[in-house]
């Protein structure tokens, strides 16, 4: 068995922490010079904001339906996120962390455990001690422990915690979950699988195997395999990154070569920052620098 614990709109979560007046009202957090919309409260979604919006695009939208509006402070969130993942060591001593607000765990050695009360358990603990919500899904298998957290999450009788223990319950969830939703189908596969035919999880995991291969890829079919409760994918611990990125959008046009040239230097600096405390060293170092193609004009000096 496995666990993948998520926290649920983790972003914005970590602003409402601070801002409890908030509980209930609609948040988005905007990137890095509050370019575009990287987190939304679920009363945010239902207002019809869009994940990526261009913040000058909704400004006046998001002000009309009386949104808070918050740039990201990624350092905050760093740390609550340290935090949450201290916590659910004690879940399990194996832990694969996936993201900054998700982690698998291995439930292998938790057999004689009721997963349910003991997910619940973990769920009270996680926002007790940080006051983050957390969902937890239980399964045999990575693939399905991710539908398995999803009506953990969106099923509110679930009380944040859901278990996938038997096939006739695993048959039920798959047969409402769109293909589209399952973990590896991407947006061009899920388009090209529908005209075939295949709309649901439970479709694809019917699917002729051997077909799938040949038509799309050995990763599609390792996802069936999965969906069947043949575990294909084990706890991984992370490997080292061997690609650093700093990245950041302006909230203003930057058309001054030594302000640009003085921004590019601090970058590089944080970069080198994330090098050195990973212990690498670096072979190359490449700058981009892209016009927003939201621009009516698509040069820089």
């Amino acid at each position: 068995m496995f666990a993948l614990v998520d926290c649920n709109n983790f972003y914005a979560s970590c602003e409402r922490l601070f801002r409890p007046d908030l509980e209930g009202k609609p948040i988005v957090v905007l990137s890095n010079n509050d370019g575009c919309v990287i987190a939304r409260s679920n009363e945010a979604k239902a207002l019809g904001i869009p994940m990526g919006a261009p913040e000058f695009k909704y400004r006046k939208q998001m002000k009309k339906q009386g949104i808070h509006v918050f740039s990201s402070n990624f350092p905050l969130y760093g740390d609550l996120s340290a935090r949450v993942m201290n916590v659910l060591e004690q879940l399990s001593p194996s832990l694969e962390i996936y993201s900054i607000d998700e982690a698998f765990a291995d439930m292998s050695s938790f057999g004689n455990y009721d997963l349910y009360e003991h997910g619940l358990e973990i769920r009270n603990r996680v926002l007790q001690w940080t006051g983050i919500p957390v969902s937890i899904g239980f399964a045999r298998t990575k693939t399905l422990s991710k539908i398995a957290n999803r009506v953990a999450k969106k099923t509110p009788k679930a009380k944040g915690a859901f278990v996938l223990d038997n096939q006739d319950k695993i048959n039920s969830v798959l047969k409402k979950i769109e293909i589209g939703d399952v973990w590896g189908v991407g947006g061009k596969y899920a388009k090209s699988l529908k005209a075939s035919g295949i709309k649901s999880a439970y479709d694809l995991a019917q699917a002729d195997e051997s077909w799938i291969r040949r038509k799309y890829s050995v990763v599609l079919q390792r996802t069936i395999r999965e969906l069947k409760g043949d575990s294909c994918i084990s706890i991984e611990e992370l490997p080292e990154k061997k690609q650093l990125l700093v990245s950041r959008s302006f909230r203003e046009r930057v058309t001054n070569y030594y302000q640009m040239r003085s921004l590019i230097a601090g970058y590089i600096s944080r970069a080198c920052e994330k090098l050195r405390k990973q212990k690498s060293v670096a072979r190359s170092i490449t700058v981009f620098i892209r016009t927003s193609p939201f621009s009516e004009w698509c040069w820089l000096q």
